[in-house]
């Protein structure tokens, strides 16, 4: 599989669209547009996440966790779940580590150095997860690696 996008690129610095907007920080808090391609046969929906490994957590940063996204679905527009924009059908935003069900921008410590933002999406054979907008992105993160059919993943960065 491919994870490609027009906003945010590989090892590159993510810009202020992709930005929290609270806890300090005042970025536009947009998700980022993504495309994938590639996905396997038997591929039923799919599910795409934001993870920051480098937050000074001990357990990294949750920025988003969306499931249940339909096979016919192959992208998500910038801004996906914001007013405007709305979710593919029968796509679920489960709560992120702001406490929040939607995508939650970067938002690093203050001269904490750079944070990479991992994007992944996963495909997956079920047509819809058993879950709902409570489960934790742990649960699904954990659904996701021990039952995908593929995954592929886009690191970018972001620095305050």
């Amino acid at each position: 599989m491919t994870l490609t996008s027009t906003d945010i690129a590989e090892d590159e610095m993510m810009s202020a669209d992709q930005e929290f907007d609270g806890f300090g920080c005042a970025g536009a808090n947009l998700a980022p547009a993504l495309s994938w391609s590639g996905a396997p046969a038997g591929t039923n929906s799919y599910i795409v996440m934001a993870y920051d490994p480098d937050a000074p957590t001990g357990s990294g940063f949750w920025h988003w966790a969306a499931f249940n996204i339909p096979a016919d679905v192959t992208s998500l527009p910038t801004g996906v779940g914001t007013d405007g924009v709305p979710l593919p059908d029968g796509m679920v935003e489960a709560r992120n580590d702001y406490s929040q069900n939607a995508f939650g921008g970067a938002c690093p410590p203050e001269g904490h150095g750079v944070h990479h933002y991992i994007f992944t999406v996963y495909a997956m054979p079920q047509d819809a997860l058993p879950l709902d907008e409570t489960a934790s992105s742990a649960v699904i993160g954990f659904m996701a690696h021990t039952t995908s059919l593929d995954h592929a993943t886009l690191t970018a960065l972001y620095e305050r």
